[in-house]
């Protein structure tokens, strides 16, 4: 095969035919488009197919990535995706995390694991291969298959359990070196956002399973979001509402004595605040938890965590984890509260045993006197309960979660709350993998000090669905030049031998310009399904040429985005396709 010949695909032979309908359990308009387009199959719950066209996408992406990371001064490795079980156990992951991460006993019977990332494994090849501060900083990267057990798969291939990532490491003397590497991630993510057309928004984030103390996602802002976001418009301030902070101000006034009162009925706060005069948030609340402990030698136990807030707010979940060091967090049963002594519904820590649960409580909570709570009998509450004086908080923490117009932590202007997909995330590790494996080098004075990392990562499937979602239309796919599987459609409308041999040559002429071009060359189908497959597969330029555009001059050139046909004489084809082509190119340039 003429490398030539490697742009240009006829689609009478291309693996991946188009649907009329999408399936019955698609949720989101992309993931139907890239069904129907031919370009994705699903084998299995969150397990996906790329067919051709999806591939030479992300191909593209890849592309865009490894410039990026180059730019960067990237060196691209490979890793493997199935790792000994040590290394997790080394850096305590092995016990922290759930089913999520796949485990298996090899033949040997050894643990073995399917990475969700790569940060142990890093670590462990920089144990070896870095012993000098010459040797930094670093910066490694690759594009690797992960395996995640979600419990969940939804959206086609936004949240899915096999998937395609690009994952990359740096490596430091300090925390400063560290810093430097991270603002450089975060300019290159941007830059990545704008070549492949996605609009992408920095937000801050929690650290989760990775651990370190500084990171970020970078979300792209739609209705099909799993992630709820904290956005203020006026000076700029954006952070997952995981970790999203407001201004909270605690009522003043001097604490009074503590008073029980009669509440029959009252089922909520707001009925709770109408029976006894006051305002939701002159109430607190209880949200109850069981958290999972790990102990040494991967052994877990469980405690209920209470979590306390205003009685108008929510209590954010993320931070009750944080807050209590649970590995994780499930509701409470009513029978597992009430062993706490706690009566469900009318719960308070008044009276109780501080052991008998971990009682998280809301800065705001702590710091203001004299809120409702209940009494711990059904039908009854407390006024005037008064946080370190009637009951004694395990931590006291930020629990509220942000909400839509409240106060801005930096300018105290309404928030707006958002919902967003997590396209990449970067994270500040610090030395917490180098250390498990003991990755250290030696500074210029001959001391051994241990490596800062950072990662940063982005979800190769979950970028292309986003893009697909971002840029479609009832008739199908409007993608951006830069992840097009090819620049130009071309389809062929006459079915006299003529005029087939000229749209042949003109798929040629095409190939041997270097413009990549998908050749409709089915001469059994209608124009009408010709034309509706090519919309569908959304590639950024259409050519039809036939008996009617012929007669008219050459050929009808369609940019898919605006749909606008202009007949172009065919000797000038490829100049007016290269134009159309280079024209994209530049809008996506940084």
């Amino acid at each position: 095969m003429k490398s030539t010949e490697r742009i240009g695909q006829r689609v009478s032979n291309l693996f991946g035919a188009t649907l009329r309908e999408a399936p019955a359990e698609v949720e989101i308009e992309s993931h139907g488009l890239l069904l129907r387009a031919g370009y994705i199959r699903q084998l299995a719950s969150g397990i996906f197919s790329y067919l051709p066209l999806a591939w030479r996408s992300l191909r593209k992406i890849e592309q865009v990535l490894r410039e990026e990371m180059d730019r960067i001064g990237g060196q691209e490795l490979s890793l493997p995706v199935v790792h000994p079980a040590e290394l997790w156990q080394a850096s305590g992951r092995w016990y922290d995390i759930d089913a999520t991460m796949a485990r298996f006993v090899d033949r040997r019977d050894r643990d073995m694991l399917l990475a969700m990332t790569h940060e142990e494994a890093v670590a462990f090849h920089v144990a070896t291969e870095v012993q000098s501060y010459r040797q930094l900083p670093a910066l490694v990267w690759q594009v690797q298959t992960k395996f995640r057990d979600e419990l969940r798969s939804r959206g086609g291939l936004i949240r899915v359990r096999e998937f395609l990532m690009k994952d990359s490491y740096s490596l430091d003397r300090d925390a400063a070196g560290l810093k430097v590497q991270y603002q450089a991630h975060y300019e290159a993510y941007e830059r990545i956002g704008t070549r492949t057309g996605l609009p992408l928004t920095a937000v801050q984030s929690d650290a989760g399973m990775m651990g370190g103390k500084i990171a970020h996602e970078f979300m792209y802002v739609t209705p099909i979001g799993e992630d709820n976001l904290a956005l203020c418009d006026a000076c700029g301030y954006s952070a997952n509402r995981e970790v999203a902070e407001f201004r909270q101000k605690p009522a003043p006034g001097e604490p009074a004595e503590l008073e029980r009162v009669h509440t029959p009925g009252a089922a909520t706060i707001a009925d709770l605040a109408e029976q006894l005069g006051a305002t939701a948030d002159q109430t607190a609340k209880m949200v109850f938890y069981v958290g999972s402990f790990g102990g040494e030698g991967g052994e877990r136990t469980e405690r209920v965590v209470a979590a306390i807030v205003r009685g108008d707010l929510e209590a954010n979940v993320i931070q009750v984890q944080n807050l209590s060091g649970a590995l994780e967090l499930r509701s409470a049963s009513e029978e597992e509260i009430a062993a706490t002594g706690m009566v469900p519904g009318f719960a308070s820590p008044v009276g109780i045993d501080p052991d008998a649960a971990i009682f998280v409580v809301d800065k705001w909570v702590a710091k203001t006197p004299n809120l409702i709570l209940g009494a711990n009998e059904v039908d009854y509450h407390l006024r005037n309960v008064c946080s370190g004086r009637d009951y004694e908080p395990t931590v006291v923490g930020k629990v509220a979660a942000a909400y839509e117009g409240a106060p801005c932590a930096r300018c105290g202007e309404p928030l707006r709350m958002v919902r967003g997909v997590e396209i990449g995330n970067i994270f500040q590790l610090g030395t917490r993998y180098t250390e498990s494996m003991e990755a250290r080098y030696t500074d210029e004075g001959g001391k051994g000090k241990p490596i800062w990392m950072g990662s940063y990562g982005i979800g190769l499937g979950r970028l292309l669905a986003c893009i697909a979602e971002e840029h479609r239309d009832d008739d199908g796919l409007k993608l951006p030049v830069s992840v097009a599987p090819y620049h130009v459609g071309l389809i062929g409308l006459g079915k006299d031998d003529e005029t087939h041999a000229i749209v042949e040559d003109v798929f040629q002429t095409l190939i041997e310009a270097g413009i990549e071009v998908l050749f409709d060359d089915r001469r059994e189908q209608s124009p009408g399904v010709k034309l509706k497959d090519a919309d569908l597969r959304g590639l950024p330029l259409r050519v039809v040429i036939g008996e009617r555009s012929l007669k008219s001059g050459g050929a009808e050139l369609r940019r898919r985005s605006d749909g606008e046909d202009r007949i172009i004489a065919l000797e000038n084809l490829v100049v007016e396709i290269n134009g159309e082509l280079d024209a994209m190119r530049v809008a996506l340039e940084v």
